[in-house]
């Protein structure tokens, strides 16, 4: 099924009818949290915060965990999510997944097949092959699910969306969204050529799950430039683990792959966009093991009703697009959104123009204001509303940023296909939507 297709199911059953497996608002949901060393830590403490119950906790480095395990002491604790799903079945309603890319949709597609609510921290999946397994698992189990991207539902995203339909910049033609990523190391021009010790209570073998098996590296020498070749750094030394497994195409997505679905969550609600016609990317160099340190990638979409066709220019690395003619100040921030229209420019939900911004500024606030990400889920897990970045809806996105990854990585454009799932233009590139999963691991 099509992104598309899938994103437009849910949207279509109310959650009210679904009826078992939901939670009475009386009650608070039970949760078991798998990989909670990193992102895991500050999102359980909001998921406490918006009502849920931290019921047991998994991750297979304990150290890293340490943190997240004194916050909860009465929760129970795991390293192998599979048997913490096991033996926490019928205590738990729901699953929340901060593992690392590479361990998304194993980890979410057996909390789905287990019938349980899920989380999963952005972005879905690391492939467009698993990003569509669990879509549709999750449609299949008609259960609560929720992305942990900057929500399209709070009042930027809102504001935007009423602005933009009233006309306050004209048609859009042109969108530029860019990030100070990768605030990790990143463009290695190899793996590591050395092992290091596996540290005490870290299963490095759990941690490589379905992805091809390497020696451990721990830390990159003192002497060498990595670490400090990338705009900023707080993953330090370590190679992989902890955080700096983003910057690794075997395992992560790269600065697109972190940031995208919270940048380009807005303009696709906003401008109603969907599978791009074509993709490009232009990057330094790039190696293969590594993603590049900086890269420029094109998305052109076609026309969507009455909406002209729109050009998506992605940045990132400290790369920022061109200076619009009303910007005040010397530069641009460190990330941000910028709508092209024929008669001006946003920033965000900002009108550059303060003659044109006034003039729309009585522009009604006619969508509900939502955008808290665990409340949204809490609301769905006890039969409200569908989150704003439920699965099946994010499908697009994900796939959005899976198609920039795509031709980062294949180097060649990308014409890609939605329905038969496959790239047009490259053949070789197919290779690269799905999972290949080793180990013995398969979807």
């Amino acid at each position: 099924m099509s992104a598309s297709a899938l994103a437009a199911a849910p949207a279509l059953v109310p959650r009210s009818v679904l009826g078992a497996g939901f939670v009475s608002p009386s009650e608070k949901p039970t949760v078991l949290a798998i990989g909670i060393g990193g992102i895991g830590n500050s999102h359980t403490q909001e998921a406490r915060d918006a009502g849920f119950q931290i019921e047991a906790l998994c991750d297979i480095d304990w150290n890293h965990g340490e943190r997240t395990f004194k916050l909860f002491p009465e929760a129970r604790k795991y390293k192998d999510f599979r048997e913490a799903l096991d033996k926490e079945g019928d205590k738990i309603d729901c699953v929340y997944c901060g593992t690392p890319d590479h361990t998304h949709a194993i980890v979410t597609l057996a909390a789905l097949r287990a019938g349980k609510h899920a989380c999963c921290v952005k972005p879905l999946t690391r492939t467009i092959e698993e990003g569509r397994a669990v879509a549709k698992a999750a449609l299949d189990a008609g259960v609560a699910t929720q992305i942990t991207t900057s929500p399209a539902t709070g009042e930027t995203g809102c504001r935007v969306c009423e602005l933009l339909d009233a006309g306050a910049i004209g048609q859009v033609r042109e969108v530029h969204i860019w990030s100070e990523r990768p605030v990790w190391p990143q463009g290695s021009p190899t793996l590591p050529t050395w092992t290091d010790p596996i540290p005490k209570g870290f299963d490095w073998d759990a941690w490589l799950g379905p992805a091809p098996k390497i020696p451990f590296a721990d830390k990159w020498p003192e002497a060498s430039p990595i670490p400090h070749m990338s705009p900023q750094n707080w993953g330090g030394a370590a190679v992989f683990h902890p955080f700096n497994f983003r910057g690794w195409t075997a395992f992560g997505t790269g600065a697109l792959g972190d940031m995208g679905c919270h940048w380009a969550n807005i303009p696709y609600r906003a401008l109603k966009l969907g599978t791009p016609d074509r993709v490009v990317a232009s990057t330094t160099k790039f190696y293969g093991d590594a993603f590049p340190l900086s890269s420029l990638v094109t998305y052109d979409f076609p026309a969507r009703g009455d909406l002209a066709p729109v050009r998506l220019v992605w940045t990132d690395g400290g790369i920022k697009p061109p200076m619009p003619k009303d910007w005040e100040g010397d530069e641009l921030p460190s990330e941000g959104v910028l709508y092209i229209g024929d008669e001006g420019v946003m920033f965000n939900d900002r009108i550059l123009n303060k003659e044109r911004a006034k003039k729309f500024e009585d522009v009604p606030k006619t969508l509900p204001r939502r955008g808290q990400v665990m409340k949204e889920w809490l609301e769905a897990v006890r039969g409200g509303e569908p989150a704003g970045s439920n699965f099946p809806y994010a499908m697009p996105i994900l796939e959005f940023v899976l198609l920039g990854v795509l031709a980062i990585r294949s180097r060649k454009p990308v014409e890609f296909d939605p329905d038969a799932c496959v790239v047009k233009n490259n053949p070789d590139a197919n290779e690269l939507l799905k999972a290949n999963y080793q180990n013995g691991w398969t979807l």
